[in-house]
This record gives structure tokens, sequence and C-alpha cells, in this order.
């Protein structure tokens, strides 16, 4: 099977579940098949695991907390960096695995690779920073101290956008903070994790510290084994808000600390001010990276009226110069959708765009299997489907607006709030906006935004905590000692 995905390091491909140090399968026998969307070539299988194994791996997560939770920082930190390392090491084999499962190209893959990594790197050197603090008593003869303390075992549950870096932006906090954990990968792209797992079990980490379950039909028992387990005391998911409240209801029984990043609608507006060649090129690196897959993506462009014929022109120009196809290629710049139901939400939100009066300028149309071409659309009103929900492909649609004022209301004008973009060179304007967008991360003339070391996530119902900079604070516990008798 490990032939299938041509890379170097066959151990790496990992068909089985991993609880308490071992390779498992399911104990009923179920599989879950596993295709390339770009080929639809069944790349393997991977067990259909349930609420059984789903236990066995919390109770292995508890049982290894006890230990890995007294090691020193400098000890995880340590662990860490030689994960790190052999990431790096790897980095071909991992990105190609990325390339198969999800369908992304491989320069995108590759990407996504060092951007998983930087996480583990920035949290072994946040484990040994995790200060505490001395506050000062009001009374005499006590002293109080705070300090921080892995909150103890963690469930993660992941997205298929981003198989590796997601995975990484969770693991690797609540290992840094000492935390042990139980993850379920997405269906769609687990060998991206399970090859983690394995390169965090030869760089040292404990048995029973890392243990994946996988499913895809139990999935919701699975889920609620995770949320309302009481071994469990921190659940963090990545995906739609749908799932995300579920999630949240299910934790409230046990009152389990959580962090979500759910879903996204982002605006991205161009002033009339802005630089239109730069506007562009971050209107393409936003819209159209990973296909339109990610959960920070343009999804609303909003464009001033005075800029708008030259914007939309200079977009369409670019855009019809992509070339689709498999992620493999060299001359491929988007790979395909994950499966034929993202295809049928992009064709749903075009057609829903074009019978209001939208234009197509570029694309609008599926190619075959997962493959759609890369649409932009001009005329677009201001009241369609996509503009309140999230469309997750390779659709670009231009909005006109004449204000500041109209255009914040639009941007604002959502349930969600994970990210926010603008390009103006008024410098007062960029500050007004940044603040006035009702958004967790803005990008300001830029349309990437992701890095390891800030805060990641998003306010209303995009969810709630942050991963990346001040992440490992989601995975610890601030406890105060008042020392009295002094």
């Amino acid at each position: 099977m490990a032939s299938s995905f041509g890379i170097k390091d066959e151990g790496l491909i990992k068909t089985q579940g991993f609880i308490d140090g071992n390779w498992v399968n399911a104990a009923g026998g179920g599989i879950i098949d596993v295709h390339n969307p770009a080929t639809n070539e069944k790349l393997g299988t991977v067990p259909e695991m349930g609420a059984p194994e789903t236990q066995d791996a919390i109770e292995a997560a508890g049982k290894a907390f006890k230990s890995w939770s007294r090691t020193t920082p400098k000890h995880r930190h340590d662990i860490l960096m030689k994960f790190y390392a052999l990431m790096q090491e790897h980095h071909e084999d991992l990105s190609r695995i990325i390339t198969l499962e999800n369908g992304k190209t491989l320069t995108e893959a590759k990407a996504e690779n060092t951007y998983s990594a930087s996480f583990v790197e920035w949290f072994a050197e946040e484990a040994i920073r995790t200060y505490g603090e001395h506050i000062p008593s009001p009374f005499p003869n006590v002293r109080n101290v705070v300090i921080k303390q892995p909150v103890g075992v963690c469930a993660i549950l992941t997205p298929w956008n981003f198989p590796s870096a997601m995975i990484t932006r969770k693991l690797a906090p609540a290992l840094a903070a000492g935390c042990t954990v139980v993850m379920k990968p997405p269906p769609e792209t687990p060998f991206s994790a399970l090859a983690l797992v394995e390169l965090a079990r030869r760089a040292g980490v404990p048995d029973g510290v890392i243990n994946v379950v996988t499913t895809q039909k139990n999935v919701a028992e699975v889920g609620k084994e995770m949320c309302e387990s009481k071994i469990v005391k921190k659940v963090t998911f990545t995906g739609s808000t749908a799932v995300a409240k579920l999630l949240y209801s299910m934790s409230a029984s046990t009152l389990k600390k959580i962090s979500f990043e759910a879903g996204g609608n982002a605006p991205f507006i161009v002033f009339g001010d802005a630089d239109i060649d730069a506007a562009v090129e971050g209107a393409i690196a936003c819209k159209f990276r990973a296909t339109g897959q990610t959960c920070i993506c343009a999804n609303r462009i909003y464009v001033q009226s005075s800029v708008y014929a030259e914007f939309a022109s200079r977009l369409a120009e670019k855009v019809s110069a992509f070339k689709v196809g498999n992620g493999l290629k060299e001359d491929t710049t988007h790979g395909p959708l994950i499966h034929e139901r993202a295809v049928e939400k992009v064709e749903k939100h075009i057609a829903n765009a074009v019978s209001q009066g939208a234009q197509v300028l570029v694309g609008g149309k599926k190619i075959e299997g997962n493959f759609f071409a890369p649409t932009v659309l001009s005329d677009v009103p201001a009241t369609v489907d996509l503009a309140y929900e999230e469309t997750f492909g390779p659709l670009a649609a231009l909005i006109k607006f004449e204000t500041e004022e109209e255009v914040v209301k639009l941007a604002n004008d959502s349930v969600y709030g994970l990210a926010g973009y603008f390009f103006s060179r008024d410098v007062g304007r960029v500050w007004r906006v940044a603040e006035a967008l009702e958004v967790g991360m803005v990008g300001t003339n830029t349309g990437l935004i992701s890095q390891a070391v800030i805060p990641f996530g998003g306010v209303k119902e995009s969810g709630l905590g942050r991963e990346g900079g001040h992440g490992i604070e989601e995975y610890m516990i601030t406890k105060v000692i008042a020392f009295g008798g002094l």
C-alpha cells in the first residue's frame, strides 16, 4: 500500500489507529477507504473505530498524564525539537502525503509542512516560558505565588483542509504544556496525522501521551465520548460552526476547557486609494490558496466603485492564467476540491449569484471529477447567499461599494468573525477600519496572515479561544498558592 504514495520512508504510512503506544485496528474490523481527490485512486484504509476504542485511548492518555505532566519543560522542549528536526528531515515525504490525500499542489503542501513544523518549533520554545508570578499580598506574613500547570487530557478534532498544520497547531502546545492527547483526524486525510504521530514516537514521546482514533461513520459517538468523558479536561476543535455548537453543548456536561475555531466568511475590502497591483496579488493569495478551501480565505470581496472596473479586470486576467490539475504535476497551480459535495456548494453559490444579476468574468463551471474552474464574478449584489454562507471553494465574488461607512457595515453583517482584510494607503483609514472590523484577525495590505507566532482565532460564531502565539495558555490552568505563617 505504501508504494502508492511513492515516498522514501514507507514507515511513515500507517494504516491503523494509535493507542497506548500500539498501532491497532478497529475492534469490529471496520475500515475507511481513503482516496486521492485528484484521481479518485484508493490510497489505502484506516480503521473505523468507535466509542470502545475512544474509551481505551482516553484511559491510556489519563494514565500517561500522571508521568508526562511531571516532566520538566526543558525535557518536553528537547523532545519537541527532535520532532521538529524529523519533520524537516522528512519534508519531501510529508509534503507528498499531504498532496495525495488532500489534493493541494505539491508547492502548497511543502509550504504547509513548513508551517506545520513551525508550530512544533514555536511551542518547544514556549514550553520553557510558562512563567508564573508573585503577587504582593495586602496581609503581612503572606506570599501569593501563581503557577501554571497542564490542564490534563485533551481531545483534539481536526479538519481535512490542512491535514498537517491543524494537527501540530493543537498537538504541539498540548505536549509543550505537559498534557496528553486523544486525536480524531478527518477521515478524508488521516495519513498526514498518522505520519506525524510516527515521527513524534521516533522523537521520544512516551507511550500513551499521543493517541489517535480514526472514524467516519462513528464520528458522533466518538465526539460524544470525548466531550462527556470525565477524564478529558479540554476539547479543541477546528471545523464548522454547527459542529462546534454541538461539541460545545456536550462539553458543558463537565464544564471542560474549550477552544474552537469555527466557520468564517472573511470580508476583503479594496479602497479607492489602494495599491491595485498589491490588492490583486493579495486577493489571489487570500482567496485562491488551497483552491479556496481555507477558513480565513476571502469570501466577500468589496471593491470601491472608483477602482472596481480596474480591479475586476486585473483579477480576472490573473485568474484566467491558473492551471487546474493534479497537484503532483509541476505546472499545476490549483488542485481539486476535496469531494463532490464541495463542488456542489460552489455551483450552488454561483447559480444563486447569477440569478440575482452577477456576471461570470472567468470560470464558473465544473471541469471534471472534483475539479472546478477558478471563478471571478462581477456585479454581485450584497444580498447573495455567499455573503452569509462560507463557500470553501475557488469563487471570488466582487461586490461594489461607495463609502467607508457602508463597507464596514456590510463587512460586519455576518454571524462570523474570524478574519478580515483590506487594502488602503490612508494611515488614518487603516487604523479606523482595522479597529472597526468585528473579527479576531485583520490583514491590512496583505492577504496572508497565518504565522505560528500570532494568536489565531475569531469572535462571534467563529469560535473562542486562541491558537498559535498565545495558544499554550489554552492547555494550562492558573493556580494560586497563598503561603501563610511566614
